[in-house]
């Protein structure tokens, strides 16, 4: 078989190297992370800036030392000072205003969100490019993206309407505690005598109790048994929401803004579970979730931010509904599967780097389920900082085929962006790179995601 060559430009320096980004300044790493730069800093090479169709937006100006901001005070997810942890506002220091090119783009974002029927073939276009950190209005690109509001914007209000609704009966159906079912069952269908009178005390006679709805029984239909099987994954969306970026603010710890974004994730969560039967909860799926409540909990507009639970979970419906064949363990071995997923991952490289491919997957024999697995499952969250990740997010909802074809381009670029330390390396070298995958410039990256599409296509 004849080796097929490998293409000039990847053989640049442009690709082996890991420019700095002020990005990466704005949050903490985790210290697996910084250990990991710090291995990564000693053999990083010199950097060279890619001539990039849209340089990284610089970092906002420093935000003041507010713990915990009024409501009216919330800003776009990277200027609310609630969801910081307290040693990255000493990280900011010394950042500039937004760029030229940010204010650019955000004035052209705005223009597309005033018109009467929104674009979205041209709003894809511009947010493709990144949504500006300051522009405040990430929260309502990425409902047009994902499909929860329509273009028309005088459709917006009675959807919303109609939707937040929707939520509200989901929660009061399915977040229910039994007793309590059962006291409106009665309720619903109760007497004048004084048997109905003691029930507002909460407690019910042996003989209102429906035999299907006692406690102990067994039956399938009954709502008790149900609870008790539902039980094993409340606590594990518990464990998994506590564990919810632990380093931010807005996330973890025991303030009340904490704990009132703890109780949206696992409300939505359990929703979610429950109206899902064959998927269920998988654990990880709190990570996917967690971007879109923090971009639509920060929206600046009061109103929004305090329907964000509702909009968080219809949005979270339509990301998972093009993966959610990724959570069903049966269906992994099929070619619809995760397994399938990766496959597909591994003959993009192959096509457009025979010999990383060959190297990784041959001669070093690292199979691409190592890391991949993490990478495409969790939408690339756990690899970059939250900031980051909400950049690519930006690259990744815009793609009007789904957000997979895009999701498999950026890790192919992610392996051809350390690709001279990969061919330089072994086994274990190469698999703890790529389970702790260093720092990057994230325009960088998505330039050469691009540059696969572009080079596909050609």
């Amino acid at each position: 078989m004849v080796r097929k060559r490998v293409p000039d430009w990847l053989n640049s320096s442009l690709w082996s190297t890991t420019p700095n980004d002020d990005r990466l300044q704005r949050y903490s790493p985790s210290p697996t992370t910084a250990t990991t730069t710090a291995t990564t800093a000693s053999v990083a090479e010199p950097t060279v800036q890619p001539p990039v169709p849209v340089p990284p937006p610089v970092a906002p100006s420093r935000p003041q030392s507010t713990s915990t901001p009024p409501k009216s005070e919330s800003r776009d997810p990277l200027h609310s000072n609630s969801s910081y942890d307290s040693n990255n506002n000493d990280q900011n220091g010394g950042s500039s205003g937004i760029s030229p090119e940010d204010i650019s783009r955000q004035a052209q974002l705005l223009a597309e969100l005033s018109k009467k029927v929104v674009n979205m073939r041209e709003l894809r276009r511009i947010a493709s490019q990144g949504i500006p950190d300051g522009a405040g209005i990430r929260s309502t690109v990425w409902k047009l993206l994902l499909g929860y509001l329509p273009p028309d914007r005088g459709q917006w209000l009675s959807e919303l309407s109609k939707k937040r609704s929707q939520y509200k009966h989901f929660k009061e159906e399915l977040l229910m505690n039994p007793s309590e079912i059962t006291r409106r069952l009665e309720k619903s269908t109760g007497s004048d005598n004084d048997e109905f009178k003691s029930e507002s005390s909460g407690m019910l006679s042996r003989s209102q109790i429906p035999q299907g709805e006692h406690p102990l029984s067994l039956g399938k239909s009954s709502i008790w048994n149900q609870f008790f099987q539902d039980s094993e994954i409340i606590e594990q969306i518990d464990r998994d929401v506590k564990r919810t970026h632990p380093d931010m603010h807005f996330f973890s710890g025991d303030s009340q803004l904490a704990k009132s974004n703890q109780d949206a994730l696992r409300n939505i969560l359990i929703i979610f579970a429950k109206l899902n039967p064959g998927i269920r909860y998988v654990q990880g799926m709190n990570e996917i979730l967690a971007p879109l409540f923090y971009v639509f909990r920060n929206d600046p507009d009061e109103e929004m931010a305090a329907a964000a639970e509702a909009d968080t979970f219809f949005c979270f419906v339509e990301l998972l509904s093009g993966f959610r064949d990724h959570f069903c363990q049966q269906l992994d071995n099929s070619n619809v599967g995760i397994r399938a997923t990766i496959t597909r991952l591994s003959q993009l490289l192959k096509e457009h780097d025979e010999e990383l491919w060959r190297h990784l997957e041959i001669t070093t024999k690292v199979n691409p389920q190592f890391y991949a697995f993490r990478w495409i499952t969790l939408l690339l969250t756990q690899e970059f900082n939250f900031a980051d990740s909400l950049h690519i997010w930006d690259t990744l909802l815009s793609d009007p085929e789904g957000p997979l074809e895009t999701l498999l381009r950026i890790c192919c670029a992610m392996l051809i962006l350390i690709r001279r330390r990969l061919l330089a390396g072994d086994f274990t070298s190469n698999l703890k790179l790529l389970q702790n995958y260093p720092s990057a410039n994230i325009s960088h990256l998505l330039y050469v995601a691009n540059k696969l599409r572009t080079q596909g296509s050609g």
